[in-house]
């Protein structure tokens, strides 16, 4: 894999803004379902987004979408005790993004969506399930595109890079304290041990970082640059 560095173009130290792409609110498919939580936690920004499915059925009808939430919020915050769902997003097959974790999509909302690495980072779930030969909606992959562009663009992260990441415990791929360099937009099995996202919808991710950091008005020479330096750090707040 290659990291992208600073755009040779001349936009070193601009910043990304790229536009939000449209989020259906939680309270829309949530409603009257909602539990009462504790306040969300924070970090001061994002710095990488991991892409899930969920190892649900893909042959649903989109207008059943909040259905399918409702039904994982309430496993989520029911038998697996959690204070609320794991995941910032979920995608449907039509490409239709969900708020999920409350908290506020323009703030970084401290996840519950991978082990070791919830700190900095946001996780967009693809609802379905992307083992290897099963097709991947290109509505599916888009709106994961915009949605990755937006949200790393808010700290001016370029999708192509890599970001350094601290293991919070010994459950994910390092023991607790590890520092890491990870994809700036990563599989959830970069950091944990599963087969998530799914082999079809991994190997998705290269091309989804490429169209992120169009989306985001990042030059192609950046990352193909011969001799370039190939490892972006965070930026310094992040450091």
């Amino acid at each position: 894999m290659l990291w992208a560095t600073a755009d040779e173009d001349g936009t070193q130290g601009r910043v990304h803004q790229t536009v939000r792409p449209p989020i259906v609110p939680r309270a829309q498919w949530l409603g009257d379902a909602e539990r009462s939580q504790s306040p969300a936690r924070y970090d001061d920004q994002v710095l990488a987004v991991f892409v899930h499915h969920t190892n649900s059925p893909n042959d649903y009808d989109c207008a059943q979408t909040p259905r399918t939430l409702r039904r994982m919020y309430a496993e989520q915050t029911g038998r697996r005790d959690w204070n609320d769902i794991g995941y910032h997003f979920l995608v449907d097959r039509c490409g239709t993004i969900y708020e999920g974790r409350a908290g506020g999509v323009d703030r970084p909302v401290t996840g519950a969506h991978t082990q070791g690495f919830n700190h900095r980072t946001a996780g967009i779930a693809a609802i379905g399930t992307f083992t290897a030969g099963l097709p991947v909606p290109r509505a599916m992959t888009d709106a994961i595109a915009a949605l990755t562009a937006w949200k790393l663009s808010l700290a001016d992260v370029d999708p192509r890079g890599g970001v350094r990441l601290v293991s919070s415990n010994d459950h994910s791929r390092y023991p607790a304290g590890t520092s890491v360099l990870l994809p700036a937009l990563a599989g959830h099995s970069d950091g944990y041990v599963t087969s998530c996202p799914g082999a079809a919808l991994g190997r998705r991710l290269p091309a989804l970082r490429e169209t992120a950091a169009r989306l985001q008005g990042r030059s192609w020479r950046s990352l193909h640059r011969p001799g370039a330096d190939v490892s972006q750090s965070p930026p310094r707040s992040a450091a």
